[in-house]
């Protein structure tokens, strides 16, 4: 993952753990969350909006997000 996280090609992680398969190092490279947001922001710029909605005065919402466990 730091290999990853530092924006080194999934081939060359392959090929520096010696796996045949990229099949096999794509099992031990799973992405956290963040690492996906920023895949799907970097293939799709013109459909991501920067602005991020304002959530704080949606009284229900905040009330269902606080009751999660």
């Amino acid at each position: 993952m730091h290999l990853i996280h530092a924006g080194v090609n999934l081939i060359y992680i392959r090929d520096f753990l010696g796996h045949v398969d990229i099949k096999t190092t794509e099992i031990y490279a799973k992405a956290d969350t963040e690492t996906k947001r920023k895949a799907i922001e970097n293939a799709y710029p013109d459909l991501i909006s920067h602005q991020m909605p304002d959530w704080s005065k949606d009284n229900e919402l905040l009330s269902w997000l606080s009751d999660l466990k």
